[in-house]
């Protein structure tokens, strides 16, 4: 029965923006449009012009490409919503990529929409300022197991920034690192050696810089307790408190991001349905390679949603 589904719903991060994310949504969905015309008169400019049209040298600046994709991500959510007539399964925990997280915070009410949008953009655009400092980067790679990535990036200076999969990592340093890095890796036998499109070395050390600035932005904001449990990224944890989120939020921007642990905690925890919201479906992707035999729903357009609303039908 579908009402025996026990899901999670989670949020993509900034990697999984484009130019064009939303537009259909924004056509199709009444509830869609009013996030992105809700974030834009926050924003007092057109952040949805520049998910729709770009262009994407100015889209994937960190400052505009995190609440790029945390508005999208919620317009995905309520759209899906609107288009159930609210009868999506309820999540019994959610979880967020990297800046997902924020996302996450939307979705379970921990925080509102405009106040996710101002915070998520005085994050990108410290993290931005703590990258320029850096001139560094981050690069997918997978064909090895933990412990040889540890090694390499132990050799060479760089940091695991992201455990995604069980032989999925990216490693995140200055320029010089993460050339040694992919080098070294190469010659273990590691395979799709991908940068990623950021403007900094994320997600590790090197943004140290931004962590105390972060904080003293968070605290200027009010956290509810959130309506369903958030995984955190640095644990793989569900959290639930206030204070422990808004730490969390800090941490994260240092530490990397523990998502293969994520799901798996979920998953011992009677979860068998994800619902990845957002643009792309890169978690989709992830959650197969982590759980083959998990039940798994890609939200991320007019179409997907339409077919979502008939498999609810159905």
């Amino acid at each position: 029965m579908v009402e025996a589904i026990k899901a999670a719903y989670v949020f993509p991060g900034q990697e999984s923006h484009y130019v064009g994310m939303g537009r259909d949504l924004y056509v199709h969905y009444a509830s869609a449009r009013n996030v992105f015309d809700e974030v834009d008169r926050i924003l007092g400019f057109s952040l949805s012009r520049l998910c729709f049209e770009g262009p994407e040298e100015d889209l994937r600046q960190t400052i505009n490409v995190q609440p790029a994709v945390m508005v999208t991500s919620v317009a995905c959510l309520r759209a899906a919503q609107e288009a159930s007539n609210n009868a999506l399964p309820a999540p019994t925990f959610i979880a967020g990529h990297d800046v997902g997280t924020y996302t996450a915070l939307v979705a379970t009410d921990a925080i509102g929409l405009a106040d996710a949008v101002r915070l998520i953009r005085e994050r990108g655009r410290l993290m931005n300022e703590a990258g320029q400092r850096t001139a560094g980067g981050m690069v997918s790679m997978s064909g090895l197991d933990i412990e040889t990535f540890q090694d390499v990036c132990f050799s060479t200076g760089a940091e695991i920034a992201y455990i995604d999969a069980p032989d999925q990592v990216t490693i995140a340093g200055t320029q010089e690192s993460l050339t040694k890095a992919r080098r070294l890796a190469q010659i273990k036998g590691a395979r799709r050696l991908t940068p990623l499109r950021v403007n900094g070395p994320f997600n590790s050390s090197l943004m140290e810089s931004a962590l105390e600035r972060l904080r003293n932005a968070l605290a200027e904001f009010t956290f509810n307790k959130p309506s369903v449990p958030i995984i955190a990224n640095v644990t793989g944890q569900p959290l639930t408190d206030p204070e422990a989120i808004k730490e969390e939020l800090v941490s994260q921007i240092v530490r990397p991001v523990q998502w293969q642990q994520s799901i798996e905690t979920m998953i011992a925890r009677g979860v068998t349905t994800f619902f990845e919201m957002g643009p792309g479906e890169i978690l989709t992707r992830l959650i197969k390679r982590i759980s083959p035999g998990a039940q798994i729903f890609n939200v991320s357009s007019a179409q997907a949603i339409s077919e979502l609303a008939r498999w609810r039908r159905g």
